[in-house]
């Protein structure tokens, strides 16, 4: 795993904190496809929502330093594009120059805490429009969790439509990552995403027709829980898409199999992953996220 010296990080947000707007400023910019005309992307933006496990472990992204060095390591790795992830995490990456000529993606909606009653009213607690364009990001993501059943998605909704007017405003792409989502009985419980192929259509559907115009937006989408639907369900929009990546526990080659079939269809243009690559369950950062970009 890639060293990381934590204390010459903490010494510099100490003594210069202003060296994180000087390294964004000199940053080396690409486009957001290049010459392959596909996008690889490794997700960080867990630990602001306060979603710290992988797998069996519960605290396994609680650890900075091992965060860094994985994310350094990945980034690394020929075919990958760039990193989605909070302001702390992409300042850090900055610090390091570990973004030099990659896509950057801020995460602006980080409000719906995970396990909290509130989490399906998500506020925009993260990147502005106006961050991303003064630091010279290349995009923003935002999650959209629609429960039919909780009043909070609709402060979620118009929220991340005037978040969309706002990118586009700027001439600047954002990911939308869609779901129908539900608690248990009498509204108890965690949130659970429905991965239906009914489910998965109709979020696509909300999600397109977000903002007064979707000419900058893409979707970050799941693969269904039948991977044989997906092209049906890809068929709800033109928008350009990318598949996303998630937990997906022990079983990374069904993992694999499931994204290879989805991002031979015609408007995935590319793979979000991040806990699935920076933690796989044989520990090999680099032969996960190697494997990953072969799909492409």
């Amino acid at each position: 795993m890639t060293s990381v010296d934590v204390a010459a990080l903490c010494r510099t947000r100490v003594q210069h904190p202003e060296a994180i707007l000087e390294a964004a400023s000199r940053r080396e910019r690409r486009a957001l496809l290049g010459e392959r005309g596909r996008l690889m992307v490794i997700a960080a933006d867990h630990p602001a929502r306060g979603s710290l496990g992988v797998g069996g472990d519960p605290f396994a992204m609680a650890h900075r330093g091992d965060l860094l060095g994985r994310l350094c390591l990945a980034l690394e790795r020929p075919g990958v594009d760039g990193v989605l992830a909070s302001a702390d995490i992409l300042e850090d990456l900055l610090l390091l120059g570990a973004l030099e000529g990659k896509v950057v993606l801020g995460s602006m909606n980080r409000g719906g805490l995970a396990g909290a009653s509130f989490e399906l009213d998500d506020r925009f607690t993260g990147y502005r429009a106006e961050d991303i364009e003064r630091l010279g990001f290349d995009a923003g993501k935002l999650l959209l969790r629609v429960d039919y059943a909780d009043p909070g998605s609709l402060t979620t909704l118009h929220s991340a439509a005037r978040a969309v007017d706002a990118m586009a405003e700027r001439r600047l792409p954002v990911f939308v990552e869609p779901f129908l989502s539900r608690r248990g009985e009498g509204g108890a419980g965690p949130v659970r995403n429905d991965l239906s192929a009914s489910a998965v259509t109709t979020s696509i559907a909300i999600a397109s027709g977000l903002a007064g115009t979707s000419a900058y937006t893409w979707l970050k989408v799941p693969v269904t829980e039948n991977p044989d639907d997906m092209a049906q369900v890809m068929a709800t929009s033109t928008l350009p898409a990318v598949l996303l990546g998630g937990d997906i526990g022990d079983d990374q080659d069904a993992a694999y199999e499931k994204w290879r079939g989805a991002l031979q269809l015609p408007t995935v243009q590319g793979l979000v992953a991040g806990r699935s690559l920076l933690y796989p369950p044989d520990g090999d950062v680099a032969g996960a996220v190697d494997t990953a970009v072969g799909l492409l």
